[in-house]
């Protein structure tokens, strides 16, 4: 197994517990046999020959290593992921989740850039970097050896594989099945297009938030933007809401939309429309309607640091339009995923929205995303969705 050993005047980031070891962090001159091949296994030590760990390494990408664990005698083999993806649902079943989760969420669970969705026995894989990607064969006999599952599926339909020097892709991993699936989450039904939803299919990170909306959507008229295949919305309807009407720009998504309404016979409660969410919005402002609750939950505004300030002017101003259509006493519903924009940068955000909008608001609950998505403090990427719910007086 080659050796890559780190410069000395570094910071003690990767010592301490980051697992991502940045090719400008590395001593080129220390040991000839840095030159790994993409996605090798080796060994990493520190300046002065203190073993850190092992991990996969990638020259071809700025993160030149991602580390899969520390113990110098653990072998990096099938049994490993095998033994690594048992414990991640272990955990799982620990902190209630039986049936739909997160089965495994990346760096957070010491397996970098790995994603597998798990949709009762359905289950979605992501490998988003090469060294990951090599060892898909073991993490498919894994899943197959853990859970006997009725179908497996890959969506590395993603660009961020191309920084790995990789194509996209996606397809079956098990024998093909039909992966337009049913779900049920909260009492509530849901279809879920495996192969072409968005990410995986469904975004189980908001599953307690969807709950979170029970008691204030009761009996409301409520409005949701950006409602994709409309969680949201559905969840608002069972919960005892008096309306909803949902907006999102595809077709595709509002198809959905009306397809899970009618799964959950809520389609004389919801309504959805194929809009711009911005334009309408904007609109609706001006004809001076209000709404008992207000749910925003946009797409990402930005996925780089230089465009940030870009990101947050868009957060601001969706959430000025959401806050001035709240009736006085109701209440507004915000997400933001992006961990780009920081907890309390979001706050601030919704903060200067009311301010702008002459309102007055006070939290009733901010939340992060649900706990098979676990969180690592010194990993910010671990920690990227804030939900917020405010009333606005």
């Amino acid at each position: 197994m080659k050796s890559i050993f780190l410069n000395k005047k570094i910071s003690r980031r990767v010592e301490v517990g980051h697992p991502w070891i940045f090719a400008n962090e590395i001593n080129i001159g220390k040991a000839l046999d840095t030159a790994a091949k993409p996605g090798e296994i080796v060994e990493v030590y520190t300046h002065d020959k203190k073993f850190i760990g092992k991990g996969y390494s990638n020259p071809k990408s700025q993160i030149y290593v991602r580390l899969l664990t520390r113990n110098k005698d653990e072998l990096i083999n099938d049994d490993f992921f095998y033994h690594k993806i048992l414990a991640c649902w272990e955990y799982r079943q620990k902190i209630g989740f039986t049936e739909n989760c997160r089965l495994v969420f990346g760096e957070a669970d010491d397996l970098p850039q790995l994603i597998i969705d798990k949709f009762n026995d359905y289950f979605v894989v992501q490998t988003l970097a090469l060294g990951i990607d090599l060892w898909k064969p073991a993490i498919v006999k894994a899943i197959q050896n853990i859970f006997s599952p009725k179908g497996i599926y890959e969506r590395n339909d993603v660009q961020v594989r191309e920084l790995e020097g990789m194509e996209q892709q996606k397809g079956f991993l098990s024998e093909e099945y039909d992966t337009n699936i049913i779900i049920q989450e909260n009492g509530i039904k849901y279809h879920v297009d495996l192969a072409n939803g968005q990410k995986t299919g469904f975004f189980l990170d908001q599953k307690d938030n969807r709950n979170a909306i029970q008691h204030i959507v009761k009996d409301a008229d409520v409005l949701g933007a950006f409602c994709y295949t409309g969680s949201f919305e559905i969840a608002a309807a069972h919960f005892g809401a008096k309306s909803v009407l949902g907006l999102d720009i595809s077709q595709n998504a509002i198809d959905m939309c009306n397809s899970n309404a009618t799964l959950n016979k809520l389609e004389n409660i919801c309504h959805f429309e194929c809009v711009n969410a911005f334009d309408k919005l904007k609109n609706m402002t001006k004809e001076e309607k209000r709404w008992d609750v207000v749910m925003l939950d946009p797409p990402s505004f930005t996925k780089s640091r230089g465009s940030i300030d870009k990101a947050m002017a868009g957060y601001k101003e969706i959430n000025l339009r959401g806050i001035k259509l709240v009736k006085p006493g109701g209440f507004l519903v915000s997400s933001s995923c992006t961990n780009l924009v920081k907890p309390e940068m979001f706050l601030d955000i919704i903060q200067q929205a009311a301010k702008d909008a002459k309102r007055k608001i006070r939290q009733v609950t901010f939340n992060s995303q649900s706990p098979d998505h676990p969180i690592v403090r010194d990993q910010e990427y671990t920690h990227y969705l804030k939900f917020l719910i405010v009333q606005v007086i």
